[in-house]
């Protein structure tokens, strides 16, 4: 049997070309994605508001602020669960936009 060229099921040079030409773009828009993630920013709040977080889309955090009203020195704890619940109310958010943004790309790279 002669052989003639190609990749074993690929059929020839130009669909392994338009195979890699692809994946590239793939890769480029896997990359543009990543570089939104982490420019967009969540807010992550609990306590009617009394503790905001804010992360990047990617959940990293950069920046906390607490209302003075949600500092009582009697009650740290209540302070510490908040904080707490507002840090988890961001990563959710920051979750459910990582998955629209990359769940595009099946699991890929990630």
């Amino acid at each position: 049997m002669a052989y003639r060229g190609g990749f074993n099921g690929f059929g020839g040079g130009n669909q392994m070309q338009n195979l890699m030409k692809q994946a590239q773009k793939m890769q480029e828009e896997m990359q543009r994605a990543q570089a939104e993630l982490e420019e967009t920013e969540v807010e992550g709040s609990a306590g009617g508001g009394l503790v905001k977080v804010t992360m990047t889309a990617k959940k990293v955090v950069t920046g906390i602020t607490i209302n003075p009203d949600a500092v009582d020195t009697d009650d740290i704890t209540m302070l510490e669960d908040l904080i707490v619940a507002a840090l988890n109310d961001g990563y959710a958010k920051a979750e459910k936009i990582y998955g629209e943004k990359m769940g595009a790309f099946g699991g890929l790279g990630l």
